[in-house]
Parts: C-alpha cells; structure tokens; sequence
C-alpha cells in the first residue's frame, strides 16, 4: 500500500496535468478557487479524476464542499482511502 505522502504526491501529479496547474504553487494552503484558479466544474472534474485514478468512490458531498485548501483535499483522500481500505 502506498503511503500517504505518496498518495499526496500522486494527487498533486494527477491535478497539476488534468487542470494545467504549477505543482509548485500547490502548497498545503494554496486555495483551490483563489490560489490555484479553479471553479465549481473543475471541482466535479476534480472528484471524477481523483475516482478513475485511485478507484475511490466520492459519494460524501458535504465533506467535498469543506474542502478549500490542498492540504483539505489531500486529508480528505488520506480519510476516503482508509475508510474504504477497512469496508
């Protein structure tokens, strides 16, 4: 299994190619609508990117729209991942 920093570091490889993003802005406080520039459809696409590349299933939509950092979006991947890992 992976580790979660690897998993951080494919989430951010996955982003930066799908939403031509600069891995390197992608700090843990860089926001993903003011920071990095994305919009309510990049944050559908986000979760549809984020399913076929790791094989989760996003079906918690009030954790989706708390979600205002990298660094929540990375936690909620970590969280999603273990509690699949353990269904």
């Amino acid at each position: 299994m992976i580790t979660d920093d690897e998993l951080c570091r494919k989430v951010i490889e996955v982003l930066a190619q799908e939403f031509e993003l600069d891995p390197e802005e992608m700090v843990p406080e860089a926001t993903l609508y003011d920071d990095l520039g994305l919009d309510s459809l990049d944050a559908v696409d986000m979760v549809v990117v984020l399913e076929k590349t790791f094989g989760m299933k996003v079906t918690d939509e009030a954790a989706l729209r708390s979600i205002r950092t990298v660094d929540d979006l990375m936690q909620f991947v970590i969280r999603l991942r273990a509690e699949q890992s353990r269904a």
